[in-house]
């Protein structure tokens, strides 16, 4: 896909974020756009954003949780414009706690949300994109679907399994000569909600760790992270890195092996004592 005008492209969690800045790069580049997200009101901004670069976008409230509803919403997208050549399976969420502090209905909801919302979102969209005799499915996983990171035990299980899934997609369009491309997509510090809109598993003000994040962790805006992920769509890449951590930290757990485990927890000690993270619970 080198090209994305006439292409139907299609966006989950777009509104806001990397969700959001991919939808108005479409527009701007010619493609029809079908948005998606949980949070009506910037859905609607995303749509109007989109709308003042010139299209038409088809906009639609939806729960990615919701297999029948992801399915169907594949199906009115695919009737509304006649074919599907992109999906980008974005949408996402995370909650801190460690594995002894979360309850089972928060590792259940990141999973449900950013594991399974990528299952239904490809598999409802994959006929409409062989048909298409151009597809892609782009879905995102995270720099923490290339290693363990204290603390987000579910959103790494969630981001490894989108990584394993994707791998395995794109083998085996490969193996049946689908005309669709797959990238599985591993963004570093982005500056996004995620982290604003988090939760955590314990009685916990997360403030200082939002700011941390916000402040110093954070260096690629949504913008730049668009662009990557586009030039990665028409390059045909198999893997697309985001931003120099992401690089550094996929380099650097490669070079180390399992030995990077024992390193990460040294510095997440050493960080959370010095910025008294973990005196802020409040039970």
């Amino acid at each position: 896909m080198k090209d994305f005008r006439g292409k139907v492209a299609v966006v989950t969690g777009a509104g806001s974020g990397i969700g959001r800045a991919l939808a108005i790069a479409l527009t701007k580049a010619g493609a029809k756009v079908a948005i998606s997200d949980w949070h009506a009101a910037g859905l609607q901004e995303t749509a109007a954003l989109c709308c003042a670069e010139g299209g038409e976008p088809h906009s639609q409230v939806l729960d990615v949780r919701q297999k029948e509803a992801v399915h169907a919403y594949a199906d009115a997208v695919a009737a509304h414009f006649g074919t599907v050549n992109l999906v980008i399976n974005n949408a996402g969420i995370t909650i801190f706690g460690s594995v002894e502090e979360s309850p089972y209905k928060d590792i259940e909801k990141v999973m449900d949300v950013d594991f399974w919302g990528v299952v239904y979102g490809t598999k409802a969209f994959l006929p409409h994109l062989i048909a298409s005799g151009d597809g892609h499915v782009v879905n995102v996983s995270s720099v923490f679907g290339l290693f363990g990171f204290p603390r987000q035990s579910s959103y790494n299980a969630a981001k490894f399994a989108v990584r394993g899934f994707t791998e395995s997609l794109r083998q085996e369009m490969l193996i049946a000569r689908h005309p669709v491309q797959v990238t599985c997509v591993h963004p570093g510090g982005i500056k996004t909600n995620i982290v604003k809109n988090a939760s955590s598993s314990i009685d916990e003000d997360l403030s200082t760790m939002q700011r941390v994040f916000d402040e110093v962790l954070t260096r690629t805006s949504p913008e730049d992270a668009a662009k990557t992920i586009l030039k990665s769509v028409k390059n045909g890449d198999a893997k697309c890195l985001i931003g120099l951590d992401a690089k550094v930290m996929d380099l650097t757990v490669r070079a180390l092996g399992s030995n990077y485990q024992r390193l990460f927890a040294t510095v997440t000690t050493v960080v959370e004592n010095r910025l008294g993270l973990r005196g802020k619970a409040t039970k």
